[in-house]
């Protein structure tokens, strides 16, 4: 299978990691929750961890290679105070200034 379409994630997070298994059939993320997240990757789509916080997401078909990206941010999208969560790796988070102290 020859990947024309790409879209790489990255985890921001204490403890957040990925792990892709079974020739990118099988995605488990660790987000801070007492147990992993596992997700099934659909045909057509490749899944690789190049390191435990950057994720690719490689496929033929634009569309579901686009639609599995965004279901993996969805697990834990990017917050705008701190900035941790799953993101684009293009993609800027415009943080929100917290409690003003007097």
């Amino acid at each position: 299978m020859e990947a024309k379409f790409f879209r790489f994630l990255k985890t921001v997070g204490v403890g957040f990691k990925a792990k892709a298994e079974s020739q990118g059939r099988l995605l488990y993320l660790k987000l801070g929750c007492s147990h992993e997240v596992e997700l099934t990757v659909p045909p057509a789509v490749r899944v690789f961890c190049f390191k435990p916080n950057i994720i690719c997401c490689a496929g033929i078909d634009e569309e579901r290679v686009y639609q599995f990206a965004a279901s993996i941010r969805s697990c834990k999208p990017p917050e705008a105070y701190e900035g941790k969560g799953i993101m684009y790796i293009d993609e800027v988070i415009k943080k929100k200034q917290g409690k003003k102290s007097k």
